[in-house]
């Protein structure tokens, strides 16, 4: 009797360390408000976890955020939306590679007035000169965020000057991309958003689509693991596992199954 008490004492301290490792099969992955926002997370990470037994603990913020995060070691993963910041990540050692895992796009949003006329361009930076001109009310989310920075950038390659022609009309909200179109539909605003948070997004109010199909609104994600040699207690065989799944075939097609209304939110296209 004290043998099988013995036996069976050691397999409960057997499946208790189990439980125990199970449970912290945790990884943080710091990403954008877009993919949390659009509701892609709530599609994805049941599916991996049922898959692998790893929970993904997710930090929405924006992507410049996002990546001090990781260069600072509080996340294992990456998922971001600025390529040129993600390289400089990777060179300066803090990310290990970097994948392409899928992409969208950027669109112009504004009110069903249209006060600056921009409605149906094709051109985003004609579009922005003519919003400045009018000096229509226009939303940043003056963030640091992937779509900030993509924000920015068209306002040089429209060269206007936010700096100093930016008066009144521009408003930086320093809040994600559901908080930054709430923002807009208040105020009945211009807004530069990523696609897939348009399309989910409830509150639209009087706000339409004034501008698509541009091709510098490409919007492309990448997936990095945050370097180990830097942080140790990066929890990089989990890390990877999540990386593997999400740029596998099985992931790849879990991206492309996310529709809201009807509509394919993200395109995978990792190689």
């Amino acid at each position: 009797m004290k043998a099988i008490f013995c036996a069976l004492a050691v397999l409960a301290l057997i499946a208790g360390v189990n439980a125990t490792v199970a449970a912290d099969r945790t990884i943080r992955l710091a990403s954008t408000t877009s993919t949390e926002n659009s509701g892609l997370f709530s599609h994805l990470l049941p599916a991996f976890e049922a898959r692998t037994g790893i929970r993904v603990h997710v930090i929405a913020v924006g992507t410049g955020q996002a990546i001090r995060l990781a260069k600072r070691g509080d996340a294992d993963v990456l998922l971001v939306h600025h390529k040129p910041s993600e390289e400089r990540f990777v060179r300066a050692g803090f990310g290990v590679k970097r994948h392409d895992v899928m992409y969208n796009d950027f669109v112009l949003i504004g009110p069903a007035s249209d006060p600056a006329r921009v409605r149906g361009g094709k051109d985003v930076t004609a579009a922005l000169k003519k919003i400045a001109r009018a000096k229509a009310t226009f939303v940043s989310r003056g963030d640091d965020s992937g779509t900030h920075k993509k924000e920015r950038g068209l306002w040089r390659a429209a060269q206007v000057d936010i700096k100093t022609t930016g008066g009144s009309w521009y408003r930086e909200t320093g809040s994600g991309m559901g908080a930054a179109l709430n923002t807009a539909s208040g105020l009945s605003a211009y807004v530069l958003s990523d696609r897939a948070t348009w399309i989910a997004f409830r509150n639209k109010g009087q706000l339409a689509l004034m501008v698509e199909g541009d091709k510098r609104l490409f919007n492309q994600y990448g997936l990095i693991l945050v370097n180990p040699r830097k942080h140790p207690h990066v929890r990089a065989n989990d890390g990877n596992v999540f990386i593997a799944w999400l740029t596998s075939a099985d992931g790849q097609k879990t991206i492309a199954a996310f529709k809201v209304k009807g509509l394919q939110l993200f395109f995978p296209n990792a190689r």
